[in-house]
């Protein structure tokens, strides 16, 4: 099932940038150095939760060598910041609200003096009782973190009367799940470099994954026109979401003005840790019921999120989580509430998945309970209820017709692993292995169906510009940035394919808010859907325009030529030399002071009514698991994984795989290992070798990848993103493989070796009895 290099053998392409990463010679924006620069370090709250009654920092400005030491009175402009909306402090000045609070900041010749002059700050603080329980946060009584209180957001999305209609259910499930908060884990932690220009503008050196949006609220704080600011913000050591929202940026922009040298921060893994935006952690209530024969009938969920200390985008990660919460199918009687309250946890936002993760682990494994009630397959009762193309979103809204769910639900059962899903004992154990009767295995599968874009009523501005560059290269512009997922690679592929040139011919410039026009976030699997249609947009003029000016020079007819490797070709030449070089143009369009360029704008395609959110272009996956599980230590294993994903044509083959792998394995560690977990609303590991990732060794021994490319006919929007899919779907596949490999149910994540062992020891006591 893994992508056929003979299907794409012209595009599997070495990435432009992957011998630079791989020999360690590329340099991130946290690498970078400048003459004279000084090194900012920032001091965050001892207490998760206190009044501040006086900052001393005389001490700190006295010792040698510290060049720079500020507070909330030194913040020029609005000392808020978040990338919905300014609700965060850059520096607290009153009262601290989670553990990562940053109530100080220096500047200092060396790193160990930084963190030395950080010893001197005294702070004197009132510590206050502390919020750390979501599920306590609205209780009458409970502190106030905010003006308003503890709530941060509510969501419901209702259709039909699924209370009354339970009473028609012949089966019915109900089950409460908890998922984990979850670390980012980026490679290169936040950081960068801070340059004051001569001319009294700033340059940032810094990861993020909205140029643009930084510098709005950098100037902001800096009170500047934002146009004095620019952001350099590529390539980055990894994103995932977690740099999505400003990090060290204003403290190293705040110091580097007020010293008038260059500032250099990076955050330890501590520090990342402390400071660090995380996965929602949420708990999940669910009651499903079906008729007699398994179609869907009542679907009510309740969602508590914990957003913790600041809202950032835990309002939009709610929104889609709600929207998400019936999967891929059609139910006539829902009800879906959501909450998302403040705590003195450590603050939640934005990552890959978007809160699809957490809500599609509960429903799908809803599916999987009440299969087994009917005494039904778990994938014969998805297909009986899939959402048909022509059905409307799970928010009633219009959406783009695909034929998505049903392919992928046909093409999973071509999965080698599908014929082991059988595979079970006459007691409904599947068979142990004879050499090792401890360890048993098991196959579960779980379907997606995950929106793209920001969804209705957001924002969602894009753009590009291509132009013919003095040199004769085509150069194509965004505004989007390069954090690992494979965007040279992929662009470079659709500019071939656009104008048939080589790689040679091509020059691409991204993240740098001076040189490129806004293109919008890189964020909700938006780029590479973005990056095509400004394409379809950009070629028929700058390709009109370069085939005139070739017929100009060369005596031909315009409708005669073509572009091609090199230059201009006459249609028909197959592999001789061009007519007309690049160089050869661009050098007449210099000499005539007429430049050749295409410049785009637009907004990312939304359905035209429905709630705030409600998403209009979808993708569908599916997830096939094999596990083993370790009787005796309560330890899963994952053996395989198979992924089939409908989303539309696939740029780069390379790019695809590893995204879905990526993807993969990142949810491997939300299943099995991974949870940030937090005690009094202070974090209980600091670091790697507590807080447990997935490495190679832990990895799928094998890893297939399916693409199902086809689009119904007409449909203009070209190919879906593929940066969240792939990590939605596993965790609900793996605890039903761990189901089928030991009978045991599994409703919180990550999965603990010790509930499965206890669950082993009250299992063969019922057997006993039995």
């Amino acid at each position: 099932m893994l992508l056929g290099r003979d299907t794409y053998a012209k595009k599997w392409i070495i990435r432009p940038d992957g011998e630079e990463k791989v020999t360690g010679k590329l340099q991130y924006l946290t690498d970078l150095t400048a003459p004279g620069m000084l090194y900012g370090k920032v001091l965050r709250s001892k207490y998760p939760h206190a009044w501040i009654l006086s900052i001393d920092t005389s001490k700190a400005k006295a010792a040698a060598g510290v060049r720079a030491v500020i507070t909330a009175e030194n913040v020029p402009g609005m000392n808020l910041f978040g990338i919905a909306f300014p609700h965060q402090p850059v520096l607290c000045q009153d009262r601290v609200r989670y553990i990562g609070d940053a109530v100080a900041a220096v500047a200092a010749d060396t790193e160990e003096i930084a963190k030395y002059a950080l010893s001197l700050i005294e702070v004197v603080y009132e510590p206050l009782s502390v919020v750390d329980n979501p599920e306590t946060a609205l209780d009458e009584g409970t502190v106030r973190l905010h003006p308003d209180g503890n709530l941060l957001h509510r969501t419901s999305l209702k259709q039909g009367e699924a209370e009354s209609a339970f009473a028609q259910c012949a089966h019915i499930v109900e089950e409460t799940y908890y998922t984990p908060r979850q670390m980012h884990t980026y490679m290169e932690t936040e950081g960068g470099l801070f340059i004051p220009e001569k001319d009294g503008r700033l340059t940032v050196y810094s990861p993020t994954q909205h140029g643009y949006k930084d510098r709005m609220q950098l100037a902001r704080i800096l009170a500047m026109e934002e146009e004095q600011i620019r952001v350099v913000s590529s390539p980055i050591g990894g994103s995932f979401g977690g740099k999505d929202e400003l990090n060290v940026q204003p403290f190293g922009a705040l110091l580097a003005l007020m010293t008038g040298a260059p500032i250099k921060m990076h955050n330890s893994r501590r520090e990342s840790v402390i400071a660090g935006i995380k996965r929602h952690p949420m708990r999940i209530t669910m009651k499903t019921g079906t008729d007699a024969n398994g179609h869907l009938i009542a679907h009510q969920v309740s969602i508590l999120a914990d957003t913790g200390a600041y809202a950032t985008l835990g309002c939009e990660v709610l929104n889609f989580a709600t929207e998400h919460a019936i999967g891929p199918y059609t139910i006539p009687h829902i009800d879906v509430k959501g909450t998302s309250v403040y705590t003195n946890n450590g603050v939640s936002g934005e990552f890959r998945g978007f809160g699809g993760n957490q809500v599609i682990f509960a429903v799908e494994s809803q599916i999987e309970r009440l299969a087994e009630k009917l005494g039904m397959d778990a994938w014969e009762l998805r297909r009986l209820n899939l959402r048909a193309p022509s059905d409307p979103g799970p928010m009633g809204q219009e959406i783009v017709p695909t034929e998505g769910a049903i392919q992928v639900w046909h093409k999973a059962q071509e999965s080698p692993l599908w014929a082991k899903r059988g595979q079970q004992s006459q007691k409904g154990q599947p068979q142990a292995s004879e050499l090792e009767p401890w360890l048993r295995r098991g196959v579960g599968a779980s379907m997606v169906m995950h929106g793209a874009g920001l969804g209705l009523g957001i924002p969602d501005h894009s753009g590009g510009r291509i132009e013919l560059t003095p040199e004769g290269k085509i150069q194509a512009s965004f505004g989007f940035e390069e954090f690992g997922q494979g965007l040279y690679a992929a662009l470079t592929l659709m500019l071939q394919d656009c104008f048939g040139c080589a790689d040679g011919d091509i020059r691409i410039v991204i993240g740098d808010t001076d040189r490129v026009p806004s293109s919008g976030s890189s964020t909700a699997s938006r780029a590479t859907t973005m990056m095509w249609r400004a394409l379809q947009r950009l070629k028929p003029p700058f390709v009109q325009a370069l085939l005139e000016q070739a017929a100009a020079l060369g005596g031909f007819a315009p409708e005669e030529l073509t572009t091609g490797i090199g230059g201009i070709h006459r249609k028909g030449d197959g592999e001789s030399e061009p007519v007309v070089t690049y160089a050869q143009l661009a050098a007449a369009a210099l000499s005539a002071a007429k430049p050749i360029l295409a410049q785009t704008a637009f907004d990312y395609p939304t359905t035209p009514a429905g709630q705030v959110g409600a998403h209009y272009l979808y993708s569908y996956a599916a997830a096939i698991v094999e596990v083993e599980v370790n009787m005796l230590t309560g330890r899963v294993r994952v053996v395989a994984t198979d992924h089939v994903i409908a989303a539309g044509p696939v740029i780069n083959p390379m790019g695809f795989l590893g995204q879905i792998e990526g993807g993969s394995v990142m949810a491997l560690g939300f299943t099995l290992t991974e949870d940030a977990a937090m005690q009094e609303s202070s974090y209980v590991r600091h670091n790697l070798d507590t807080y447990l990732i997935p490495t190679f060794r832990d990895s799928p021994q094998i890893i297939r990848v399916e693409a199902i490319e086809e689009l119904p006919e007409g449909d203009t929007f070209g190919p879906r993103g593929v940066g969240e899919i792939g990590s939605v779907g596993l965790a609900p596949a793996i605890t039903a493989a761990v189901r089928h490999a030991t009978g045991i149910w599994v409703n919180r994540l990550p999965i603990s070796p010790e509930d499965i062992v206890q669950s082993i020891d009250w299992l063969e006591g019922v057997e006993a009895i039995d």
